[in-house]
């Protein structure tokens, strides 16, 4: 999808929006200003604003499909065709976040428009994902996750449990400030458990010992916990 069919489309649902949900369609009219004077060919120019939109707009495309279904047992159909992890987003995680006050969308808008975002643990994260896929089990990723809900991956193994997973290279001095802010962080969005994953980069099977622990504690960490894994 080129810049002005986004543009056009995230105008579209804004309209489509208003009758069904206005809340979401009052956070879209946010977004809709924030790139309404951008040009194409320079919204072009930012990968990390286009790749947002574009989940955003995925996201509300499926999620005004599901509010427009006539009943409630229909939109339950509906969430149980999904992956354990897609459910958890669009009947928990993404509806929190179109009706919520979202403290740090302002300063992240702001960066990612300037390409001051960068996800420095980006190859990491790559690299655990596609190991978790490999074993069978599931991963979600989103930009609101990332950048709102201290959340890299949503990751669920053979008990269908999404575990909500950050993962940091933080050095010690500041490892437990991170680790704070990050529970506060979950805490604030009402995800009832979650992993905070730091790593070693200078020991040679990483990646696996974190995609065991991931796996691991998907299926076996109890509510109300929040897992520090260094």
């Amino acid at each position: 999808m080129q810049a002005k069919e986004i543009k056009d489309k995230l105008k579209l649902l804004i309209e489509q929006s208003s009758a069904i949900d206005p809340q979401l369609s009052k956070r879209l009219n946010e977004i809709n200003r924030w790139v309404k004077y951008i040009r194409p060919g320079s919204l072009t120019a930012k990968p990390f604003v286009l790749a947002f939109l574009l989940e955003v707009i995925t996201d509300s495309t499926i999620w005004l499909i599901i509010q427009s279904l006539p009943s409630e047992a229909a939109r339950q159909a509906k969430f149980n065709q999904m992956t354990p992890n897609e459910r958890y987003w669009y009947s928990y995680l993404f509806p929190k976040w179109i009706n919520s006050t979202d403290a740090k969308f302002y300063i992240w808008k702001k960066k990612m428009m300037a390409g001051e975002f960068n996800q420095f643990d980006g190859d990491i994260i790559k690299s655990i994902a596609q190991d978790i896929v490999r074993r069978e089990g599931n991963i979600w990723q989103r930009y609101i996750a990332d950048l709102s809900m201290a959340t890299d991956l949503i990751v669920s193994n053979h008990q269908q449990k999404p575990l909500c997973i950050q993962v940091t290279s933080v050095s010690e001095e500041f490892h437990e400030q991170k680790y704070e802010k990050w529970q506060n962080a979950l805490q604030l969005w009402e995800i009832e458990r979650g992993l905070f994953l730091s790593y070693n980069p200078g020991e040679s099977d990483f990646i696996n010992q974190l995609v065991n622990v991931a796996l691991y504690n998907s299926d076996h960490l109890a509510e109300g916990k929040y897992l520090n894994f260094s």
